[in-house]
């Protein structure tokens, strides 16, 4: 595939190295010539040096027959402008652009069309971000919860710790521990190191241990390999920037919220726009706000702000004087691994769940869902099943015959609006929604191709 990519940041980087390595013909477009040059030199891309959105700088980067332009500069109006131009100009068929100010999206119905803004898919970030929180605030104890099926089937990521019921034991005990429950462990992370489960893998403490199960079933699983964590009730987030403010307008109704923000036309405008949420002015290093706040009866704290420092800091003092979880946004990537399990119980990319939502949109196959885990290393895919035994290469096969890449494994089927655990034994039907866990993402191609119909389909 043909892809055009403009913008060379934190997500136009990353992306092009998810895409670069998956036989795609990429181009990337940015005004920043050295970040092009150090793009270059890491993979293998075309770059031009140029403005995104200028009909020129377009038809150098080979618009002219590009398959897709994806739009992910810092600037929205940019994006829009070269989407506008890919469409007018070139006939680019499938355009994406990132768009971050919540006036665009709030119009996004009438905006974004054939006859005014040429968007087919739009992303943003800051309600993709929100979305993943709101689901860890609602899933105690988890590191990562991704929806599947509209939300029928989540994936969840949690670290087993001593005291869970599993811990020490073989995995073919789960079922003897929940007989009414199914549930399938997709893999195991043991000391950054990737483990395919058997049912004579033994889970060990400090293991990261993703499952899938119904979302109905995801609570009773998660305390067999942790003790239980109670529900959290108060929440307090500093940073009332467009993802603080959409957090606590979506959770105001059912939890306890605070939000602290420094800047004092933001903190009105916040109190005049949220309805149950308690505003507070101040800074969220301040030691004395913090414990005037009671930050040891803090269930979540959570750091919002646009500077990762400050988000970092905040948060290790916030857990040092008593906040039970501490969840922290941060955009530099590099930063993420640092952080994570010390003071700081989660730390949030928010290039990783916009990446995860533009590669839903760039995959081969019927893919309708791609979620990014382990900070890119691995991936969950929801594949679409379609043909018959002779066009297909997964429908009319049970899983046990399916020639699956090393390192993928068949978590579950989504068949209408029944959840499938999947066994050894489940044939796949066309139709199917397949939920996919891979380890290694350079294997994603040949997930694709798996997916892909032959000729022989009509």
């Amino acid at each position: 595939m043909k892809i055009i990519l403009l913008g060379a940041g934190q997500v136009g980087g990353t992306l092009a190295e998810n895409l670069a390595s998956e036989e795609n013909d990429i181009t990337v477009v940015d005004t920043d010539g050295i970040r092009l040059r150090e793009l270059q030199d890491r993979i293998d891309i075309r770059t031009v040096n140029g403005l995104a959105s200028l009909p020129d700088v377009l038809a150098q980067a080979g618009a002219e027959d590009a398959d897709m332009l994806i739009a992910v500069t810092n600037s929205d109006e940019v994006n829009m402008i070269a989407c506008q131009v890919a469409f007018s100009l070139f006939r680019t068929p499938t355009k994406i652009a990132r768009i971050r100010d919540p006036q665009y999206i709030r119009e996004g119905d009438r905006l974004f069309q054939q006859d005014a803004v040429p968007v087919d898919v739009l992303i943003s970030p800051e309600r993709l971000v929100t979305n993943y929180i709101q689901r860890l605030i609602e899933t105690p104890g988890a590191l990562q919860v991704l929806d599947f099926a509209d939300g029928k089937l989540q994936l969840v990521a949690v670290k087993a710790i001593h005291g869970g019921l599993l811990v020490g034991q073989e995995l073919r005990f789960l079922k003897h521990h929940m007989p009414s429950i199914e549930t399938r462990v997709a893999a195991i992370f043991r000391k950054g190191r990737a483990i395919i489960p058997e049912g004579s893998t033994v889970i060990e403490a400090d293991d990261e241990v993703f499952f899938i199960a119904e979302a109905n079933d995801i609570r009773a699983v998660m305390s067999e390999l942790r003790r239980k964590e109670s529900s959290y009730k108060r929440i307090l987030i500093a940073g009332g920037g467009n993802i603080g403010y959409r957090l606590a307008r979506s959770i105001e109704n059912r939890y306890s919220v605070k939000v602290l923000e420094h800047n004092e036309r933001r903190a009105e405008w916040l109190s005049n726009h949220l309805k149950q949420a308690i505003v507070l002015r101040g800074d969220a290093s301040d030691q004395e706000l913090l414990l005037d706040e009671n930050i040891e009866d803090t269930d979540v704290f959570l750091a919002l702000t646009n500077d990762d420092e400050a988000n970092i800091m905040a948060s290790m003092l916030a857990k040092r004087l008593g906040a039970r979880k501490v969840m922290t946004l941060i955009n530099n990537t590099a930063y993420v691994d640092l952080v994570q399990g010390g003071d700081i119980d989660i730390a949030i990319s928010p290039s990783q769940s916009t990446i995860g939502s533009l590669l839903t949109h760039v995959r081969r196959g019927d893919i309708v869902n791609v979620h990014s885990l382990r900070r890119g290393a691995a991936e969950a895919i929801e594949a679409v099943a379609h043909g018959d035994a002779r066009s297909s290469k997964v429908v009319g096969r049970a899983v046990e015959d399916i020639d699956l890449p090393e390192g993928c494994s068949i978590g579950a089927i989504v068949r209408n609006d029944d959840v499938l655990i999947a066994h050894d034994h489940t044939e796949i039907e066309s139709g199917d929604h397949v939920i996919l866990f891979l380890v290694d993402k350079r294997r994603t191609v040949d997930v694709e191709r798996l997916f892909q119909v032959g000729f022989t389909f009509f």
